[in-house]
C-alpha cells in the first residue's frame, strides 16, 4: 500500500513586529531598510550595559482586549493573539463550513511569560513573606498557553501544542504543522511564535553572556550582520503567524494561496551550550536536510533569509555552511539578514523571517541587510549579502534559517505555488 504526502500551502499571514503592527507595514519597513532599534521604554535602563532593543511601537493591549481580559494574559500571549488574528482572518478560517475539529494550533516561544514571572517575584519580595500570588500566575507564565488561547478564541480543536527550541522554536512550529498536514492529521494549522522578553532579566541575562551589542551611542545601526565590527545581537520582541493548509482543502474553499511549503529540515550541533559549531556542521546538515525533504537541489534556491544575528562567531559559522551546501551557486543567490532591522526576536524570529521569505517569493524582491559599514575579510566578497537596499529578482524558492542555543537548527523552504 502506497502513501502519498499531501501538499501544504500558506493561506494567511500575520505579524506584530518592531517594524510594524501588521503585515503590510512590516513588509514595507523591511523593503525600506528601517531600523526598529530604540532606547528601551519598558523599564529603567540607567544601570544596564545595553540600553536599547527593538521593541514594539504603539502597541496598547487595550486596543485589542478588554482591560480585564488583558490582565489575564502575559505580553507574549497578547501579541500571539493579535498576530494570529490577522492571519486567521486573512486565510478565511472564520468562514462557515470550516471543520474546527480539523484545524490545529502549533505555537512557539523560546521563553514564554517572563514578564509575568518578574512581576510576581517583585510583588512577593516586596511583601512580608506571605505567599500571595495571582491566581493567573501559572496560566500566564507557561509556554503552551498562547496556543491554548488561540484555539479557545476560534474553537479550533485539532492538534494543539507548543514547540521550544530556543531561537529555532517558531521554525520548528512551521515544520511540525507542515508534517501534520501532509500526513493528513489536520486540514489547517495556525503556526508561528511570539516573544516578549525585553525586560530587566532578559537584557541583564544576555548582557551577562556578552551576547548583546553595547553600541548605546549608535543603537539604530547596532545590529550589523556580516560587518567587521559587529559586537552582538539586538534583542527584539513581537509575533508572527502563518496559516498552513492542505492544498486541496484550500482550493475547495477558494482560499487565496500565497505560497507553498516545499520542505523543512532539523538538526543539532551537539557541540556547545551557546556557541555554534565552528565549521557550521549543524547548519550544513539542516540545510541539506531541508533540500532533501523538498526534493530540491541547491540551484533551486534563489534567496536565503539567514539567521544572521550579528555575532562574531555565528555569522561566520552560517556562511561557512552555506558555501559548503551551495558551492558555486552561493554566488548566484541573494542572502540577507532581516535581523539587521527587526533585531532578534528569539523564539519568534523564525516566524517573522519565514513571512519575509514568503513575501520575497510573492513580490520577487529581496529585503536588505542594513548597517553594513566595513567588510569582514572572513566573508567571500563574491557573495551577495543584499547590503543597504532591497534588490529585485525572480524568487521561485526561498530558504529560511534559524539556529538556537543548545545547538538546535531548523530550516524551512517556501516556493511559489503551482497548480
Amino acid at each position: 500500500m502506497s502513501f502519498v504526502l499531501k501538499r501544504v500551502v500558506v493561506t494567511g499571514i500575520g505579524a506584530l513586529t518592531p517594524l510594524g503592527n501588521d503585515v503590510p507595514t512590516y513588509w514595507d519597513s523591511l523593503l525600506n531598510g528601517v531600523s526598529g532599534a530604540d532606547i528601551i521604554k519598558q523599564f529603567d535602563v540607567t544601570k544596564f550595559k545595553t540600553k536599547f532593543a527593538c521593541e514594539l511601537k504603539d502597541f496598547n493591549p487595550e486596543n485589542y482586549f478588554e482591560r480585564k481580559e488583558a490582565r489575564k494574559l502575559d505580553r507574549f500571549s497578547q501579541i500571539a493573539l493579535v498576530a494570529a488574528d490577522e492571519a486567521v482572518r486573512a486565510a478565511g478560517l472564520t468562514d462557515p463550513g470550516i471543520d474546527h475539529d480539523r484545524v490545529g494550533v502549533i505555537w512557539a516561544s523560546g521563553i514564554g511569560g517572563m514578564i509575568t514571572f518578574i512581576e510576581e517575584m517583585k510583588n512577593y519580595n516586596a511583601g512580608d513573606g506571605t505567599p500571595r500570588f495571582n491566581p493567573f500566575f501559572i496560566p500566564k507564565l507557561i509556554l503552551d498557553i498562547a496556543s491554548g488561547h488561540i484555539s479557545m478564541k476560534y474553537g479550533f480543536r485539532g492538534p494543539n501544542f507548543s514547540t521550544v527550541s530556543a531561537c529555532a522554536s517558531s521554525t520548528n512550529s512551521v515544520i511540525d504543522a507542515f508534517n501534520y498536514i501532509r500526513l493528513g492529521k489536520a486540514d489547517a494549522i495556525v503556526c508561528g511564535g511570539s516573544e516578549a522578553v525585553v525586560t530587566e532579566a532578559g537584557i541583564g541575562g544576555f548582557n551577562a553572556m556578552k551576547a548583546l551589542s553595547e553600541r548605546n551611542n549608535d543603537f539604530k545601526t547596532a545590529s550589523r550582520p556580516f560587518d567587521l565590527n559587529r559586537d552582538g545581537f539586538v534583542l527584539g520582541e513581537g509575533a508572527g503567524s502563518i496559516i498552513l493548509e492542505e492544498f486541496e482543502h484550500a482550493k475547495r474553499r477558494g482560499a487565496h494561496i500565497i505560497a507553498e511549503v516545499a520542505g523543512g529540515g532539523l538538526s543539532a550541533d551537539a557541540y556547545h551550550l551557546t556557541a555554534p559549531h565552528p565549521e557550521g556542521l549543524g547548519a550544513f546538515n539542516v540545510m541539506k536536510n531541508a533540500l532533501a525533504d523538498a526534493y530540491m537541489v541547491p540551484t533551486d534556491i534563489d534567496y536565503i533569509n539567514v539567521h544572521g544575528t550579528s555575532t562574531p562567531l555565528g555569522d561566520i559559522s552560517e556562511i561557512t555552511a552555506i558555501q559548503r551546501v551551495f558551492g558555486d551557486h552561493a554566488y548566484n543567490m541573494n542572502i540577507s539578514s532581516t535581523k539587521s532591522m527587526t533585531g532578534h526576536l528569539l523564539g519568534a524570529a523564525g516566524a517573522i523571517e519565514a513571512i519575509a521569505s514568503i513575501l520575497a517569493t510573492v513580490h520577487d524582491i529581496i529585503p536588505p541587510t542594513i548597517n553594513h559599514f566595513t567588510d569582514d575579510p572572513s566573508f567571500d566578497p563574491r557573495l551577495n549579502f543584499t547590503f543597504h537596499k532591497a534588490q529585485k529578482r525572480v524568487v521561485n524558492a526561498a530558504l529560511s534559517n534559524t539556529f538556537g542555543f543548545g545547538g538546535h537548527n531548523a530550516s524551512v523552504i517556501f516556493k511559489k505555488p503551482s497548480e
